[in-house]
């Protein structure tokens, strides 16, 4: 028998390094999905927190099994959506770009730089084209939500650009070099493929970005010893949990945004022409905007 759980949408968290359980969870349910893209990264962690019905994931596993360019995010995005989430937080670790961004600060990035190859980012294709507005990756209701939620608890850099490499080696010097003259503000290796793909499935998306240490571009980067860097990744995902614990508990029941909307006008097929397989494949995603045969 499955516990009593409230009826609103439940509110999706992703965990990154670090961060692999959610502390706080009442009426726990461990809830496993198979998906049309595959297994997601572990169980979803599903209770109630601050009144208000939650899924969490850890993205790469618990344990920490699986690296950035395994992971599966459209599973992992996918099943969220199952699930009925239409608001999704994540937090990972990122290595700063900037002098006065420091370690143990965090970073609510608005804009990507994609430096990933191949990974899958879209549950489009196989009969159906859909292009999405990505202008403005982030959530800007979340994000606010996370800054004012944040502030007390943390140096907040509301707002900046995120690389996203491809890992699982750290970036050489030279390339460090070269993000910081585009602008770019941290580095990491997962969040963009979850932000496209949550756009996609109209699933609001915003970020924690947890910095741990200068990157190699820093003159004093190599002589951070591991231990140092570990030590803040454990503190960041202490600061994450309370920060997201707050967050939750200011959300609206409404969304302001217009993420719910993101399908109206980006599928270009017509409906007659989506091939039959694709339809039940995407159909969390396409019965909202398309209707049903």
């Amino acid at each position: 028998m499955r516990s009593a759980l409230p009826a609103d949408p439940p509110v999706g968290v992703v965990g990154g390094s670090g961060l692999y359980q959610m502390p706080g969870l009442t009426g726990l349910e461990e809830v496993r999905l198979d998906t049309p893209f595959g297994p997601p990264s572990d169980a979803y962690l599903v209770g109630v927190l601050h009144g208000r019905k939650v899924a969490f994931l850890p993205r790469h596993g618990r344990g920490h099994r699986i690296l950035p360019s395994e992971l599966n995010f459209r599973a992992n995005i996918y099943g969220f959506k199952m699930l009925g989430v239409e608001r999704l937080f994540s937090a990972g670790a990122v290595g700063s770009l900037r002098e006065d961004v420091h370690p143990l600060d965090i970073v609510l990035p608005d804009q990507y730089i994609d430096r990933t190859r191949g990974r899958a980012s879209t549950f489009f294709g196989e009969g159906i084209v859909a292009h999405v507005g990505f202008a403005q990756p982030i959530c800007p209701q979340l994000r606010r939500i996370l800054a004012e939620a944040g502030r007390p608890h943390a140096r907040i850099h509301d707002g900046g650009v995120y690389v996203c490499m491809e890992g699982p080696a750290f970036s050489t010097r030279a390339e460090s070099e070269l993000y910081r003259s585009w602008g770019a503000d941290v580095i990491g290796m997962t969040t963009l493929q979850e932000a496209k793909l949550a756009r996609e499935a109209e699933i609001c998306y915003a970020t924690l970005a947890l910095v741990t240490d200068y990157d190699c571009w820093h003159e004093t980067a190599e002589t951070v010893s591991v231990e140092a860097i570990l030590d803040h990744l454990h503190r960041n995902a202490a600061t994450a949990l309370v920060l997201l614990g707050e967050a939750i508990r200011a959300l609206p029941t409404e969304r302001t945004c217009r993420c719910g909307e993101t399908l109206t006008s980006a599928i270009l097929t017509d409906r007659a022409a989506i091939p039959a397989a694709t339809r039940r494949r995407l159909a969390a995603i396409l019965d909202r905007p398309l209707g049903t045969d």
